[in-house]
């Protein structure tokens, strides 16, 4: 499975980058681009591991559950 780069922005705005077949290439380019827009408002640069495109759109728009705020 690849991992995809993308671009989010606010209102579920999403804009593929690019797309890695290993998690290093892809972590070192989402640094890059995240060092180089560090005064861009409200976009922010995530990296998803999926079988397709459209699955790591999906699992982006996902509201995940926050983690547990103590010893639980």
């Amino acid at each position: 499975m690849p991992y995809y780069v993308f671009s989010v922005e606010p209102f579920a705005r999403i804009q593929k980058l690019a797309e890695f077949p290993g998690f290093r290439d892809a972590s070192a380019h989402a640094k890059a681009l995240r060092a180089a827009q560090a005064d861009a408002a409200g976009a922010r640069i995530k990296v998803m591991f999926a079988d397709t495109e459209q699955l790591a759109e999906d699992l982006l728009c996902q509201i995940r559950d926050p983690e547990p705020a103590g010893d639980e």
